[in-house]
């Protein structure tokens, strides 16, 4: 299946400057590895960046610039993911090489906490409080995720299966990047479980009563 849905040009510029936080970065790296225009444009940014670089004019530097840039490496304040982006070749494993060392060469092999009647969850830990969250998840065939927004930017892969919401059809590779002003309800295509993986800064923010008393279980 084509890939129809891509990052938006901020994210790509945003993950080439190294300026995402690891769930994101993982996200953007997974869908990298699966959309060959994205990928393109990423290599194209960093083309760009490093020409820019090479002919910016150079800045004093403070004299106690190296040590507080050590501080910050010791604090691990803002670290960066090193992630591969290779794309997906010579392998049998239906899992984008970022991803791999998270959850396994095979979406088979993950494995699902049921949150709700028809959708189960699989959380992947960065061990980095305060970050973004990172997780999966497997919604049933047919399968309709109650209206809701975001309190700040989500961003949801497509690895397996479809589904469908007022932005189109998502299918393998493509991805949802979403800031805090959409709303949708996304509906599971008939005959297959979607399978996606999702980054977002805050929870999600469900429209109906019942969804929200339900959401400190549900975690998403």
């Amino acid at each position: 299946m084509k890939t129809t849905h891509h990052l938006d040009e901020a994210t790509l510029l945003r993950y080439a400057s190294g300026d995402l936080d690891s769930a994101f970065t993982i996200v953007v790296a997974a869908h990298l590895a699966m959309c060959d225009e994205c990928r393109q444009a990423v290599r194209d940014a960093e083309e760009i960046g490093g020409h820019m670089m090479d002919h910016v004019d150079e800045a004093p530097v403070a004299s106690d610039a190296f040590e507080k840039l050590m501080a910050r490496l010791d604090t691990g304040e803002n670290e960066q993911i090193e992630v591969d982006l290779r794309k997906n070749a010579q392998s049998d494993s239906d899992v984008p090489l970022p991803l791999r060392e998270l959850i396994g060469e095979h979406l088979d092999d993950v494995s699902w906490r049921l949150v709700a009647p028809g959708v189960r969850k699989h959380e992947i830990r960065m061990g980095k409080k305060g970050e973004s969250f990172l997780y999966m998840l497997n919604i049933s065939p047919g399968m309709a995720v109650p209206e809701h927004g975001h309190g700040g930017a989500e961003m949801t892969l497509i690895l397996s299966g479809a589904y469908r919401d007022k932005l189109g059809v998502f299918g393998p590779g493509d991805v949802a990047d979403l800031d805090e002003h959409i709303e949708h309800q996304p509906i599971v295509e008939p005959g297959e479980a979607c399978i996606c993986l999702v980054a977002t800064e805050t929870p999600t923010r469900f429209k109906d009563l019942i969804s929200r008393l339900m959401q400190p279980f549900v975690r998403i």
